[in-house]
């Protein structure tokens, strides 16, 4: 699992039917940015989010096989999925002195 933040919203033309309900959401990853790391350039990543996530939301991404175990036994064509909304994130400044 890693943290992902909301940039935008995709929008299709046509879906396949497992997908009503649902909205994908484009994302990068923060992951290192948050202990003092950089990301050169971010690969923009697609995710399955029925819960809700809005553009700027800090969010928990579960992806390849584990992406697909929520909707079991249904089959849905998702290679990632948004598991949780972060609401908040504490570090402790302690942790990142070996950084």
């Amino acid at each position: 699992m890693q943290l992902y933040r909301v940039i935008g919203t995709v929008t299709l033309n046509r879906a396949h039917p497992s997908m009503t309900g649902s909205t994908l959401k484009l994302t990068e990853p923060i992951g290192e940015s948050l202990v003092g790391g950089s990301i050169a350039e971010p690969d923009s990543v697609v995710v399955w989010d029925d819960l809700g996530a809005s553009v700027g939301s800090l969010i928990a991404v579960s992806d390849g096989a584990e992406a697909a175990q929520p909707f079991r036994p249904t089959a849905k064509p998702v290679d990632a999925y948004n598991s949780a909304i972060i609401d908040e994130i504490h570090i402790h400044p302690e942790l990142l002195k070996d950084r």
